[in-house]
């Protein structure tokens, strides 16, 4: 993602907002110690989807489409162990965001 984004990112992102599961999803990641504990610290990893499938309250397909709108939109990164794939806020994009969208727009 470029440093500024362009109006095709910033769209990107909006969508990727306008679900409020997934807004509640980042909120959440903003705690990870929040979620149950896993083999790999939270903190360190990402929380595993399956945590947040269960906090969501929604099917595995459905948590697994949500990430990747978030991933897609750059709010979160992903790091894959074993089976399982973990999530955690991309904290430098969402400031970049939040400074580019409180300057600009």
């Amino acid at each position: 993602m470029s440093e500024l984004p362009d109006p095709d990112d910033l769209a990107l992102v909006f969508k990727a907002l306008s679900n409020p599961t997934r807004v509640r999803i980042l909120q959440w990641l903003k705690d990870p110690d929040s979620f149950p504990p896993q083999l790999e610290p939270a903190e360190e990893v990402g929380v595993c989807l399956k945590h947040i499938q269960a906090r969501a309250e929604v099917s595995q397909s459905t948590a697994s489409q949500y990430m990747a709108a978030l991933q897609s939109a750059g709010l979160v990164t992903s790091h894959r162990i074993g089976q399982w794939t973990h999530y955690r806020r991309n904290e430098e994009r969402i400031g970049r965001l939040a400074d580019h969208i409180r300057t600009e727009l």
